[in-house]
């Protein structure tokens, strides 16, 4: 099992200070990656294995352009029975080796009617409607617990986000994603609900990791790819079969995106 310091060892003089947390469907993104060095989260000290179909669970780090980046192809799931301080650990993992600023993406339903699935939601608040929290039960002394969240989604590195899919020209929303436990989908009530209290898009994760990165220090700039409406708002099924087809669609999107955003940190 890999701990901390070996981990850096490993790494050596690539020294990544950017991570890119990849969400469902969206793991072609890490094949934009240079001379990448992979390690099997099952290898990693504090690190589960991710069982969610269409999160490969390695990391891979290696260069996007000329800057050394940092990706993790799946997450962990509360709703795979995982404590949430586990995801606190993996945000510790990547404060330790160095990491200043991270990406997040996810797959999540639009509950905006405005907001097209296939597209690409910049996501500028979140709604933690899982009853869950990473800092429950972390040890005072590598966690500050009372943290200001008003700037969760760094400002800059948004607005940074925008200006460059304007000038690239990939069309981008900006909204609230709000977060459900899972790993059913919503019913269309509770649809109606979120949607009454401002979500825009709705998913089973990143909020989780958010709270982490802010408590341990680290910027956050995160988007959504838009998979479906949600429950009541469209005649299909909801599947997530259908999430991973429409994530990789707005995958081709996301990853010039991404790749843009990085080369200009």
């Amino acid at each position: 099992m890999i701990n901390i310091k070996q981990l850096k060892t490993l790494i050596g003089d690539r020294k990544p200070s950017i991570a890119i947390m990849l969400g469902s469907g969206l793991g072609d993104i890490a094949k934009t990656i240079k001379s990448p060095l992979e390690i099997k989260y099952t290898d990693i000290e504090n690190f589960p294995e991710s069982t969610v179909k269409g999160h490969t669970g390695k990391m891979t780090i290696g260069k996007i352009g000329n800057k050394e980046v940092l990706c993790l192809q799946g997450r962990f799931h509360l709703y795979e029975g995982y404590p949430s301080n586990v995801i606190f650990e993996v945000i510790h993992t990547l404060k330790k080796i160095g990491i200043k600023q991270l990406i997040i993406t996810n797959a999540s339903g639009s509950l905006n009617p405005n907001f097209y699935p296939g597209g690409i939601m910049i996501i500028k608040d979140h709604i933690n409607f899982s009853g869950q929290n990473p800092l429950i039960n972390v040890t005072n002394n590598i966690s500050q617990h009372f943290n200001d969240m008003s700037n969760a989604y760094d400002k800059k590195l948004s607005d940074k986000a925008k200006e460059i899919a304007t000038n690239k020209k990939i069309a981008v929303y900006e909204g609230v994603y709000l977060m459900v436990l899972g790993p059913s989908f919503e019913t269309p009530a509770e649809v109606e609900l979120f949607r009454h209290f401002g979500a825009d898009a709705i998913g089973m994760s990143t909020v989780p990791e958010v709270i982490a990165a802010v408590d341990q220090k680290i910027k956050v700039v995160a988007f959504s790819a838009l998979t479906n409406f949600g429950a009541g708002m469209q005649n299909s099924k909801l599947s997530h079969t259908q999430t991973l087809k429409q994530a990789s669609k707005a995958a081709n999107n996301l990853a010039k995106l991404i790749t843009y955003f990085v080369e200009e940190q």
